[in-house]
């Protein structure tokens, strides 16, 4: 089982967008997968199409994680029901339910028995292939545990000045985090999203984190979608969206989760630098 958590220091990248999207091609391509919504937002879990259950959320599971039954509280994303099986084996994507209560945990002063919370509550995961962690846009406690969970990071940013300056210091905390807490944790690579072709900025700025990133730099990289926000909002897998621009859209999230579970050396050693 991979853990990976979907990160950011900048908000306003898309990064749950990411996190959804990689959750649709994992889905597409069978892979049993756990979506665990750590964003006290709760965004991944709506766009996940979850609906009102007697379940616990994970902000309640991490409050005493070693009772928490995570088997018995995740709850499958509604994508599963629409896609049908097509007298396949039915797809496995599960949510553990994201909630404004984890809030209590996004703090700068969370030391290390908290820091465990999650990896104790993931601990009673069991039949998964990939658990994908939607962390907040901050360094506060949440996204640490999450990082403390994970065997891998992967960034998102856009093209811009200020989200390529916010990546180098999330690449720096996380060399940092590894060194004091996490010493397995690598980084999956960088994500760069919204990209517009046309934006000599963004051109510009996509040269700049190949120069400075290398191969952490994902390929492929995810261009803005006009129709995303209607995707999310009418809880839709991005591979269940009918159109030419939401099926090129998929096979860039199918290329994305292939480069992002390939484990390469060249990733482990540049991230060890």
């Amino acid at each position: 089982m991979q853990v990976v958590s979907i990160s950011s220091l900048k908000g306003g990248v898309g990064k749950t967008s990411v996190t959804t999207g990689l959750a649709s091609a994992a889905m597409a391509a069978g892979i049993p997968t756990l979506v665990v919504d750590l964003d006290p937002h709760a965004d991944a879990s709506t766009a996940l199409g979850v609906r009102p259950t007697d379940q616990l959320d994970i902000g309640r599971m991490l409050k005493a994680p070693r009772r928490a039954r995570l088997a018995e509280n995740v709850v499958p994303s509604g994508w599963v029901e629409r896609a049908g099986n097509n007298g396949s084996a039915p797809a496995v994507l599960d949510v553990a339910v994201g909630s404004a209560y984890t809030g209590i945990y996004d703090r700068p002063d969370l030391g290390r028995r908290d820091l465990r919370r999650l990896s104790a509550v993931l601990a009673g995961a069991s039949g998964y292939e990939l658990v994908l962690v939607d962390c907040p846009p901050s360094l506060n406690g949440l996204t640490r545990m999450a990082w403390s969970a994970s065997d891998k990071v992967t960034l998102v940013a856009e093209p811009g000045l200020f989200s390529v300056a916010g990546t180098e210091r999330t690449m720096r905390a996380i060399q940092l985090f590894r060194k004091e807490f996490a010493p397995n944790l690598t980084p999956a690579g960088i994500v760069a999203n919204r990209v517009r072709s046309g934006s000599a900025e963004h051109t510009f700025r996509l040269s700049e984190m190949q120069s400075m990133f290398g191969d952490l730099l994902l390929a492929p990289h995810i261009p803005e979608q006009a129709n995303w926000q209607q995707i999310q909002g009418a809880a839709h897998s991005i591979h269940h969206w009918p159109g030419d621009s939401a099926k090129n859209a998929a096979a860039l999230f199918d290329a994305l989760l292939a480069s992002l579970l390939k484990s390469t050396g060249s990733v482990r050693n540049r991230s060890q630098r």
